[in-house]
């Protein structure tokens, strides 16, 4: 099962009437976040990045895949304090 605290905590903290903004603006719906949460499935990448965006990075696509490096190498660079942890 995926951590997935980052994206609970942020969504949790926006006020219900604009969750489903939050969740519209990532391509996606409340439904399917809160499903995500309950089952820990792997996030799409799109959703990841979308996520991200949307929260002002409250929300990091490194804590939604932990097989990031796989899929955005060009993080580790920037991240080295990430890469370190994770490792």
């Amino acid at each position: 099962m995926l951590d997935m605290e980052e994206l609970r905590a942020y969504l949790n903290g926006l006020p219900v009437a604009e969750q489903d903004g939050f969740a519209k603006r990532c391509g996606t719906t409340v439904g399917y976040l809160r499903k995500l949460l309950a089952t820990g499935d792997r996030v799409r990448e799109k959703t990841c990045v979308a996520i991200e965006r949307e929260s002002g990075g409250a929300v990091s696509r490194m804590a939604l895949r932990p097989d990031w490096r796989e899929i955005w190498p060009e993080l580790s660079a920037a991240n080295p304090v990430q890469e370190v942890a994770s490792a």
